[in-house]
């Protein structure tokens, strides 16, 4: 009786009652287009959060830009800091980051571990490989479609919307500006030194594709986290939460909630999990 009580109230959820706050972290990506696969879903389980913090053509980022101060990590992690403490307010916080966004998400949790839950980290970089970055090249070529499809391993995964609108902002100005400096400031930043000292529950994600941040060198860190779990997903490339969405989605709320999470959960456990209630 209890899995049938606990299957209604996962497709039928309450209308109220306060969820565990859920913080996405994107990557060279901005937010819209790294998670539009995933907001939805784990909105039925959580309060997430997808804070803006990297608009590249936005007022915030260019006036520090005019202001001749750098768009690097640690300017990355005061804003999200500052959003969670003015704006959020709910500790314990669980965060999912990808690619860029690991770098920020492993420094948060280091730097305020009575503010962090549980972390997953997407294909993060800054793992101390020498990270791919076609994204540059793309740029200044003008050809962001080849850009988003060396991100996936499969390119019928390239929504063509995505491709759409980046061939839109290859031609603004102020977008590529902002882009390619927060290239420059947070490419060469590396957390590898930081994973021992992660303390909360991580999961570490990489695809055995992935062609923008070593695979090997991925599960090499994973192994240096006090309390890490790594999964290699086969046949997927730098955007897992994309390409293999379905089970991005429930990987995550399995993580996020289980009260012993695994990297290699039962099918049960990923389809049986509860939304969540805040303390």
């Amino acid at each position: 009786m209890a899995a049938w009580t606990d299957l209604l109230e996962r497709l039928r959820p309450k209308a109220y009652g306060r969820r565990q706050p859920l913080i996405l972290i994107n990557g060279l990506a901005e937010q819209p287009e790294s998670w539009f696969r995933n907001r939805r879903f784990w909105s039925r389980y959580f309060d997430v959060h997808m804070p803006n913090i990297l608009v590249y053509d936005g007022d915030c980022l260019h006036r520090r830009i005019a202001a001749k101060q750098p768009i690097d990590v640690d300017y990355l992690v005061d804003q999200f800091y500052t959003y969670l403490d003015h704006f959020v307010q709910t500790p314990p916080y669980n965060l999912v980051a990808s690619s860029l966004g690991g770098k920020v998400a492993v420094e948060l949790a280091v730097r305020y571990p009575q503010l962090i839950h549980r972390v997953v980290l997407l294909c993060p970089s800054g793992m101390g490989d020498e990270e791919q970055l076609p994204v540059m090249a793309g740029v200044r070529r003008q050809d962001m479609q080849t850009v988003v499809r060396s991100v996936f391993h499969k390119p019928r995964f390239v929504d063509r919307d995505i491709v759409k609108y980046y061939k839109q902002q290859i031609n603004n100005r102020r977008w590529k500006t902002g882009l390619l400096r927060t290239i420059n400031g947070t490419k060469e930043y590396t957390v590898r030194d930081k994973m021992k000292l992660l303390q909360a529950p991580t999961l570490l994600v990489t695809g055995t594709e992935d062609r923008i941040c070593d695979p090997k060198t991925a599960e090499e860190a994973a192994r240096e986290l006090p309390a890490g779990h790594f999964l290699a997903i086969p046949g997927c490339g730098h955007a897992p939460q994309i390409e293999k969405h379905w089970l991005i989605n429930r990987l995550v709320v399995h993580f996020m909630t289980a009260a012993q999470p695994t990297a290699h959960p039962k099918w049960t456990q990923l389809l049986l999990a509860k939304p969540t209630r805040a303390e």
